[in-house]
């Protein structure tokens, strides 16, 4: 993305943000209406920008209230005794770490688990934090809403893989043959840090 381009996204973004903010601590009826103007205008704009249809911009863009926050993504290491590390295919045929978005209800360890036991079938203890990533820092195509990455590092306790709605298969991998990545979802870099935490004694969590 260019920088004229990463400016303008940014721009559209924040006029969001304030406009939702407005919309949920406002008290004035007046003001409420304004920033429900600027939401709209934001929308429009993000529309004519991505050339997505309007009504697909405003469920996905507009639909948060109160303050916005960012969405927070769990990815689970998993590694077996060859120190290869457990990825699973989705039916596009790219791969990934089990995980996905964190649920309203559910911590990160959590989570995490519940995710490697949907996608990959295993039951899992999580067991480390490997990394806290911003994921407009490294993982592209940008979203129009802000990712918090959290990479986990787990230790299989049973289970076994079964096909389901999500993935179609599941291998443990060494770093030098992985397959084809679902770069918007873990990228070479992120892989790469994960065998070097499986590696350490003494990690200390990544943060940007």
């Amino acid at each position: 993305m260019k920088d004229d381009d990463k400016m303008i996204l940014d721009d559209i973004i924040e006029l969001q943000s304030i406009a939702q903010a407005g919309l949920y601590y406002g008290k004035d009826e007046f003001d409420k209406e304004r920033y429900q103007k600027v939401r709209d205008i934001s929308a429009h704009l993000l529309s004519i920008y991505t050339e997505f249809p309007i009504q697909q911009i405003q469920k996905v863009f507009c639909h948060d209230i109160g303050y916005q926050t960012p969405k927070l993504d769990t990815r689970a290491a998993i590694f077996n005794k060859k120190g290869e590390i457990l990825l699973v295919q989705e039916k596009g045929g790219l791969w990934s770490l089990p995980g996905g978005w964190v649920d309203i209800n559910t911590s990160i360890k959590e989570n995490t688990e519940k995710e490697v036991k949907e996608e990959a079938g295993l039951d899992v203890l999580a067991t480390k934090i490997i990394a806290v990533m911003d994921r407009d820092k490294h993982n592209f195509p940008r979203y129009i809403y802000k990712v918090i990455k959290v990479f986990v590092m787990c230790e299989v306790i049973g289970g076994h893989f079964e096909k389901n709605i999500e993935t179609i298969d599941s291998c443990y991998f060494p770093y030098h043959h992985l397959p084809e990545l679902e770069t918007a979802k873990n990228n070479h870099e992120q892989i790469k840090l994960c065998f070097q935490a499986s590696q350490s004694h003494c990690w200390q969590t990544y943060f940007d």
